[in-house]
């Protein structure tokens, strides 16, 4: 399942993310805008884990003294993807 997510509090816009369905594994993320080196090594680290797990991991990282980050906006929308 593709999904763009609009992200909020972030340096980056949206978030594409394609999710295989029938087993909840992450088949890849781009993020539109942000630190591009992050951005990209987030999506690489990602990519062929499962939703849960990535969810675990980077949701509540926080960027500086924002409430939330570029990792905790891809949480929150594969959160959101795996409610579906």
């Amino acid at each position: 399942m593709k999904t763009v997510y609009q992200t909020q509090g972030t340096c980056s816009k949206a978030i594409e993310i394609d999710v295989d369905e029938s087993t909840g594994t992450v088949n890849s993320v781009q993020f539109i805008g942000g630190c591009a080196g992050n951005t990209c090594g987030i999506s690489q680290l990602v990519r062929g884990m499962k939703a849960e797990d990535v969810i675990s991991r980077l949701e509540g990282v926080r960027c500086g003294l924002k409430p939330t980050s570029c990792p905790d906006q891809l949480a929150c929308a594969l959160r959101e993807i795996m409610k579906k």
